[in-house]
């Protein structure tokens, strides 16, 4: 069957084979995933998580929130959250600047008639704490990212449910904590969500499922791309401390962000590793380098090889330049088929469709169809149902896998999983203030050495 053919003649040649509609999606009876007239499934049903979906999360106790972080994430997410469920109310706001603070106060005042009060605003790097402390059931962490295993560690300690935005750590040190903490969160039955919103976009789940029942086969291997023009940035402005440019810059700084293998690539890492049920990698080699980046001290391109065990290899690529094409999709491979997210399609050996998201399907079942929505919903089921799940050991480990990426192309040498799990890494200031830093270690890393 052609790559190209068309929804109308696709559907009415899969009716000649016998296909079966699956709630959103188009599955062919004739596939070539079977083996003796049955798949034969990666993991059984009940072995992995779908999530349910619903429009809306279901009512149950009031619910206060707190949000940690007041910049453009943290603002998206407690919109979308207010979206997500009936019975939230926001407490409590806190960041490192006032202005950030008051721009979100006043979006939620003017957008949402939600009145925060003074004395439940917190500004400087305890603000954290004092929102926590505040009396909030659940608590959005939308900080730089270097500081989310603290945030995490002091929420969970409080039996505070939280929603961190990926990723959620950005060296060795803050990985170990987050899978120490996550451990914690599980024990004390609170429920937390990570930013990796794909595990609750209707596509990216449906396809999860069908490579779990078997569609492609046993998974050989996979590309993961991130590919597009330059991100934000600020220029330093008079009055500016080094500290405080740079986590207005943050996205530029390696310190803050793990570079954008981990800030932004960590959703494609992440979904080949959800696919094959999260088995880290053994080793790492990769390239990468600095041309156009215009703030800040990391990288605007990385190609990396990642290799899992027996002999399974990924293929992750990410660039922020403008003026050079752009990508951002995954692609599966497995014994029987692919399957690419950029159609939400899997395909035979032979480039035979054999099952498509159908997405008029879906928007006809459902109203809410938003993975940043979809998130918060499954966030307060879960609170209100009294359920423990816990999505931060997932998101820490392919947030390890991005700082084993980055580490491999600013040494130039293979990094093994086993050594950067345990590395001394560590990228968090002792002394965490505004004013003057010491910034002759934010230099650009080049690889190898020199002839």
């Amino acid at each position: 069957m052609s790559k190209t053919m068309d929804r109308r003649s696709f559907l009415g040649t899969s009716a000649k084979v016998g296909a079966a509609v699956v709630g959103g999606s188009v599955l062919l009876s004739a596939c070539s995933g079977k083996k003796d007239g049955k798949l034969v499934p990666l993991k059984k049903p009940g072995e992995y998580y779908i999530p349910e979906l619903p429009d809306k999360a279901i009512d149950g106790k009031e619910l206060k929130v707190g949000v940690i972080g007041c910049g453009g994430r943290g603002s998206g997410a407690v919109m979308n959250l207010l979206d997500a469920a009936d019975g939230i109310t926001v407490t409590a706001l806190g960041d490192v600047f006032a202005d950030r603070l008051g721009s979100l106060k006043d979006k939620l005042k003017e957008e949402r008639n939600v009145e925060v009060p003074e004395e439940s605003c917190f500004v400087g790097f305890d603000a954290y704490k004092k929102v926590i402390d505040s009396g909030v059931d659940m608590v959005i962490v939308a900080t730089p990212p270097v500081f989310r295993p603290e945030h995490f560690r002091y929420a969970t300690e409080k039996n505070v449910h939280s929603f961190l935005e990926k990723p959620i750590a950005v060296d060795a040190k803050g990985y170990r904590l987050i899978m120490a903490t996550a451990k914690q969160a599980e024990a004390k039955g609170l429920s937390v969500v990570c930013g990796t919103q794909r595990h609750h976009q209707r596509p990216y789940v449906e396809s999860f499922q069908k490579i779990q029942e078997g569609l492609i086969g046993e998974i050989t291997g996979g590309n993961v791309y991130w590919n597009q023009g330059m991100l934000w940035y600020k220029d330093r402005q008079a009055g500016w401390s080094d500290m405080e440019w740079m986590i207005r810059d943050w996205v530029n700084w390696k310190w803050l962000s793990g570079d954008h293998i981990v800030e932004q690539h960590v959703h494609n890492i992440d979904v080949f590793n959800w696919m094959i049920g999260y088995k880290h990698p053994i080793k790492a080699t990769g390239v990468g380098s600095r041309q156009r980046r215009v703030t800040g001290d990391q990288y605007d391109n990385f190609s990396i090889d990642f290799e899992y065990e027996n002999g399974v290899h990924l293929h992750s690529f990410c660039r922020q330049i403008d003026g050079c094409s752009n990508r951002v999709a995954e692609t599966i491979h497995g014994t029987k088929g692919y399957w690419c997210s950029e159609e939400f399609v899997i395909r035979d050996l032979e480039d035979n469709i054999l099952w498509q998201f159908d997405k008029e399907a879906a928007e006809a079942k459902f109203e809410q169809n938003n993975p940043y929505v979809l998130e918060h919903v499954d966030w307060v089921n879960h609170i209100r149902k009294g359920e423990a799940h816990v999505e931060a050991g997932e998101c820490g480990l392919s947030s390890l896998c991005g700082v084993m990426g980055r580490e491999a192309a600013y040494s130039g040498q293979t990094i093994e999983w086993d050594t950067i799990s345990a590395a001394d890494l560590d990228y968090l200031p002792e002394k965490l203030e505004i004013g003057a830093m010491d910034m002759s270690k934010c230099t650009v890393p080049v690889p190898g050495s020199a002839k």
